[in-house]
């Protein structure tokens, strides 16, 4: 038997009808498919012009039999065990991804690498097939194309239809992730029948569903039959006018190119569609190409990029073949002893044969470096280097290019082949793409979603509430819903570029505050189409729907009864206990007394008589207490005694001040209760809103028994059961408290907001109505008509400013103070006016004639009176200092009496 492959070896290499040694590579098409056509004319034009130049294959012969699949898979799949059985080192192809997998198992088995520029299925590119070459970028780059244009133009959600094979769902699945990594997702998949099987009626059906849907934005990815089935039913259905966005996957710039003009119904039919093409970069190669086609077509298919791939596999080829022959010399095949078993069967298998070389072919064409048509020809990781894709807007009866894409840098209007000489730049403001025409010749961008066309108008749950109907409350019986929230929407709706149609629908049955998480469950269930009201945003509501944008800040707090401090007239005495005031008292009176005995002997104001000293040492201790005594102090010992008590006297001053504030202006608590951490300590009843999600975060996530929670359900029963004790404090959203705080004074918030969250509408998940109303709630917000309509509902004053007294000083506070004051004044007046009564009889005593009359005279009286006043009025003469007053005036005023000088 290896005498058999030996003569097989032999007879290959002498093959040829010139004597020259003839290598054979196969090629499996459907030759009557676009690309099959192109793919034969470019496949025989690389032959002709590989054997015009020995210097490739040294003389050798390039042999490439190309095999018509027919659009069949077992014809494909008879073609290249035909191929495999007749000494071929390559074939190219197959067209199809599904043949792809299966050949790709023989030519593992057999080490005949398969290269093909068609069959692009991204589970192709896996380990499992080292032996098949994607010699095109293959379709996972396109859907990253499409994702980044999803993305540029922000559209959120997409409808895909597809052709239901393996090469399409992969490329589906290929683009969900994609779109997954920008955050966008596909909202519907729509199944077509596999090529070319697609009726009219099952493509209209397809098509009518995805009508109903919110979605407009679809991508199209199938084959040319299919998809202008799919482009001429959709226009009978209105789906190619304004609001639509179709991008078709490479298919359609492919038959453009090839049979352009198209005709005028096919062309009418994908007007503003967006397509891409592979991207080929400009070269003298190319031009030159692109002038011989028509010799080459005769006119009978348009060049298009598959047709440059197909030229620049067959060169591939050959460059690999050259590096082997100079390594090896030659080719050769041996059996696959595991067929040997099979050769008696009626199928005969023994011919098979294991291409030798076949390893050290594939890693040639691996590692080729090389300029082709297609532009630099390099792999790595087994994909081409650089993928890139032309964007185009169909236009009229032509393709306008509206930029590229490039695995490099994105979206650009500039070549990818200019921007590789730069460093990458990804970043969203770097990608561009030119104007486009859209469906129906619109220019604006379309939205990319609509309402869901289904006649009906959107059902908005509101809860029906019984208690803060500030907030949300039923009409007067008219049907209308009326309330802040209501109102926050209905604007916010009013901002929206186009109209929705909706209507309110009360949730909850009237007699208690309905519960919100059923409210959201709801809308999770597509049973309401959105939520409206004083609905908090909270993780395990965010799990099951969208919020927009909080319309107001909102958090759980602890609200406890207070009651305000009784004023008395020893107020001011509270800052400081009894034994303070007594310290305090006590070193002003030994300050006074260490600064006596340090100053005595040195300062004259520190000296005189027993009574003059202690007198001295009273006034200055307690003086220094206002920084006010104006004996000084000569002494260092006395200045650092004092420097030191004045530091501690301004300690004390300053402390007696703020204590003094915080008891006057800071309310006095009913309980010991100082926030959300000593409450849960406390283990007194706390008290929620019925409806709240308040319930289920203090037994979730604070750990608080579902015994200690009582249920309320109105601001009485909150007033009521904090009065009598019921519960020791409630836990609500702040608005609430905010709300009940401006109509009871006898309660106040205990500590900080506990939670951060706020109030927004819910809507499905993935809902586009929500990102369009978060963006209205903001430019609400931001023109300040969000603060004017909560002014509108809550301008009411709290019960606890304007008027009130709640944080005003009272004069009962300091009455003791202003007591004491003004009996130290008038005691201070009547020992003045004692004394100098005293003096006065004194002088009338030394002096009668200054006496008044006694003859009883009506007029003696006031004369008495008008004496003492005059008296009351003179300076009082000390003898201690009138000596030397009298030697000065007399020295300054030698004329004058010595009465003057006393008055």
């Amino acid at each position: 038997m290896n005498m058999v492959w030996l003569l097989l070896s032999l007879l290959y290499i002498s093959e040829g009808s010139s004597g020259h040694e003839v290598v054979k590579v196969g090629a499996i098409f459907s030759l009557a498919s676009v690309n099959g056509k192109v793919s034969k004319i470019a496949i025989e034009a690389a032959e002709r012009d590989v054997n015009a130049d020995p210097s490739v294959l040294g003389g050798r012969k390039l042999s490439i039999s190309i095999h018509d699949a027919n659009y069949s898979g077992f014809l494909g799949i008879t073609g290249a065990m035909k191929y495999m059985t007749s000494g071929t080192v390559a074939i190219i192809g197959p067209q199809d991804a599904t043949m792809a997998q299966i050949l790709s198992h023989l030519s593992n088995e057999l080490h005949v690498p398969l290269l093909s520029y068609t069959a692009l299925d991204p589970a192709l590119a896996t380990l499992q097939y080292p032996y098949f070459i994607q010699t095109a970028p293959n379709d996972q780059f396109q859907m990253a194309a499409i994702t980044d244009i999803i993305g540029y133009y922000d559209w959120h959600d997409i409808v895909v239809v597809y052709t239901d094979d393996d090469h399409c769902r992969n490329s589906m699945v290929a683009l969900g992730d994609k779109l997954e990594e920008r955050s966008l997702k596909i909202s519907s998949k729509v199944a077509l029948p596999p090529y070319p099987t697609a009726t009219r009626t099952e493509v209209r059906d397809a098509l009518l569903k995805i009508k109903t849907m919110e979605s407009r934005v679809i991508v199209l990815y199938t084959f040319s039959k299919t998809g202008f089935l799919v482009f001429e039913v959709a226009q009978s259905l209105g789906m190619m006018g304004a609001g639509f966005v179709w991008i078709a996957s490479s298919w359609l710039s492919t038959v453009i190119d090839s049979y352009s003009p198209l005709p005028l119904k096919t062309t009418n039919s994908i007007q503003g569609v967006l397509t891409l093409r592979l991207h080929t970069p400009s070269s003298k190669r190319k031009r030159s190409f692109i002038s011989r086609w028509n010799e080459l077509s005769n006119g009978s298919v348009g060049l298009n990029a598959y047709s440059l791939y197909a030229y620049d596999t067959v060169w591939m080829i050959a460059k690999g073949l050259k590096e082997l022959f100079d390594q090896n010399g030659t080719i050769s095949f041996s059996k696959d002893e595991r067929v040997g078993s099979l050769s008696g069967e009626s199928l005969d298998f023994s011919s098979l044969g294991i291409f030798n070389e076949g390893k050290e072919l594939l890693n040639n064409v691996l590692n080729i470096s090389m300029t082709g048509l297609t532009g630099p020809i390099q792999f790595l990781d087994r994909y081409p280097l650089h993928p890139s894709y032309d964007i185009l807007n169909v236009v009229k009866s032509g393709m306008k290019r509206i930029g590229y894409w490039s695995n490099y840098s994105g979206l650009s209007i500039v070549t990818p082949e200019t921007l590789y000489e730069r460093s990458a730049n990804r970043s969203t403001s770097s990608q561009q793409l030119s104007s486009i025409v859209w469906p129906g010749r619109s220019r604006i961008k379309p939205r990319g979603w609509v309402l869901p066309l289904d006649g009906r108008r959107l059902r908005i749950g509101v809860p029906h509430r019984v208690s803060y109907q500030e907030f949300v409350t039923p009409g007067n019986g008219n049907g209308t819903i009326r309330g802040y929230c209501i109102d926050v929407f209905t604007a916010a709706i009013n901002l929206l570029p186009y109209a929705v149609n909706y209507e309110f629908v009360l949730f909850g049955d009237g007699e208690k505050n309905p519960s919100y998480f059923e409210l959201v469950n709801n809308v999770a269930l597509k049973e309401f189409d959105a939520a409206v009201g004083d609905i908090a945003i909270v993780t395990s509501r965010t799990k099951v729907v969208d919020f927009t944008q909080p319309y107001i800040d909102s958090g759980l707090v602890v609200m406890i009864l207070v009651k305000k401090l009784n004023s008395s007239p020893l107020a001011f005495l509270r800052p400081f206990t009894p034994m303070m005031w007594i310290a305090t008292a006590a070193f002003f009176l030994l300050i006074g007394l260490v600064v006596w005995i340090l100053e005595h002997r040195k300062n004259d104001e520190f000296r005189g008589n027993p009574r003059t000293q202690l007198v001295t040492i009273l006034w200055f201790g307690f003086s220094t207490m206002f920084f006010s005594h104006r004996e000084n102090v000569v002494s260092t010992l006395g200045r650092c005694v004092l420097v030191v008590w004045l530091f501690v006297v301004l300690i004390i001053n300053s402390s007696y001040t703020a204590s003094l504030t915080s008891i006057f202006t800071v309310q006095q608590l009913a309980s010991p209760i100082t926030g959300i951490d000593s409450l849960i300590s406390s283990h007194v009843p706390i008290g929620f809103q019925v409806g709240s999600f308040a319930e289920s975060y203090l037994t979730e996530q604070l750990n608080v028994q579902k015994s200690r929670l009582i249920a309320l359900g109105s601001p009485k029963e909150y007033a009521a059961a904090l009065k009598n004790g019921t519960v020791g404090a409630i836990v609500d959203e702040q608005p609430y408290i905010d709300l009940f705080l401006t109509e009871y004074c006898d309660f106040s918030i205990r500590g900080q907001q506990f939670t951060k969250s706020g109030w927004g509408f819910a809507f499905p998940r993935d809902s586009p109505l929500a990102v369009d109303l978060s963006t209205a709630i903001l430019t609400l917000s931001e023109s300040g008509r969000l603060q004017k309509l909560h002014d509108k509902w809550f301008s009411r004053k709290s019960c606890s400013s304007g008027e009130s007294d709640l944080e005003q000083l009272q004069l009962q506070s300091f009455i003791g103070l202003f007591s004491i004051c003004a009996g130290v004044c008038l005691l201070a007046l009547l020992l003045h006016f004692f004394l100098t009564m005293c003096q006065f009889n004194r002088q009338l005593k030394r002096d009668p004639e200054a006496s008044p009359s006694t003859s009883g005279s009506s007029t003696s009286t006031p004369t008495r009176l008008r004496k003492f006043l005059a008296f009351a009025d003179k300076k009082k003469n000390r003898k201690t200092r009138y000596s030397k007053r009298k030697i000065e005036d007399n020295n300054t005023f030698p004329n004058q009496r010595r009465e003057d000088f006393v008055h």
